[in-house]
């Protein structure tokens, strides 16, 4: 592709590493924050364990569920559980975006240091970053694999309208970027093998179920919901540390 006709650029600078569409009309540029704004209001704000996402993962008193982020994308939720104690490893496979992600989160740990920000840093340090195709990393995983998560965690990119203007503009990035996940009914089956406890997929209210296969309960929300596949029941206690 010639220089004038990329549809992107990543950009750096004291804010640090932004994805910013091109052309007239662009939105704002889109960049991984973990201190201020959306995610800094989340933490304080958003609910705690009482959230749609953790009573999906099955979070409670004494119950930290390990959880496997697949679908990584600008790391939000992932954060939001590991503001509540669950250790989560995120996967992204697109090389941009866990870019995006590192450097997100290398300016979150500068910046919890330099402040002397001791939650900040254990929230952080329950959060792992790789990049690689989750599929792949499934089917490297044996059915007694100690590494097995107790929970995976799906969030596959899905073209719904949206009103926010926030999301509009991540999502036109994104769309733009790595299109819409076409293969995330290929990982339904896979994570279903390989999860411990449950199976976690996060959809548009009114999408259609991934892979065409019902969970066994829904969290609704005004526009968007958790699907949630149990396996196994929960124990009493896990990961209580």
């Amino acid at each position: 592709m010639q220089a004038d006709e990329a549809e992107f650029a990543l950009q750096l600078g004291e804010a640090g590493l932004q994805l910013q569409l091109l052309g007239p009309h662009a939105p704002g540029p889109v960049r991984v924050d973990f201190v201020e704004g959306g995610a800094a209001h989340r933490r304080q704000f958003g609910g705690g364990s009482g959230q749609m996402i953790a009573k999906a993962v099955g979070l409670k008193p004494h119950v930290f569920p390990h959880v496997l982020d697949l679908t990584a994308g600008l790391g939000r939720d992932a954060f939001v559980l590991a503001s509540l104690g669950c250790r989560v490893q995120l996967w992204e496979r697109s090389p941009v975006v866990y870019r995006l992600l590192a450097d997100g989160l290398a300016r979150a740990r500068r910046g919890a240091e330099q402040s002397g920000d001791g939650d900040l840093m254990e929230i952080l340090g329950r959060m792992s970053l790789q990049l690689g195709d989750g599929a792949s990393y499934l089917a490297s995983l044996a059915e007694g694999d100690p590494v097995r998560p107790d929970v995976i965690y799906l969030d596959p990119m899905f073209p719904e309208r949206q009103k926010s203007a926030d999301v509009k503009k991540e999502m036109r990035a994104f769309h733009t970027l790595v299109g819409a996940d076409a293969d995330a009914d290929d990982l339904l089956a896979p994570a279903l093998a390989k999860a411990r406890y449950r199976v976690v997929v996060k959809r548009p209210r009114k999408a259609p179920d991934l892979a065409g296969r019902a969970p066994g309960h829904r969290i609704e929300g005004k526009r968007s919901r958790f699907d949630v596949y149990a396996l196994h029941k929960l124990p009493e206690r896990l990961n209580d540390e």
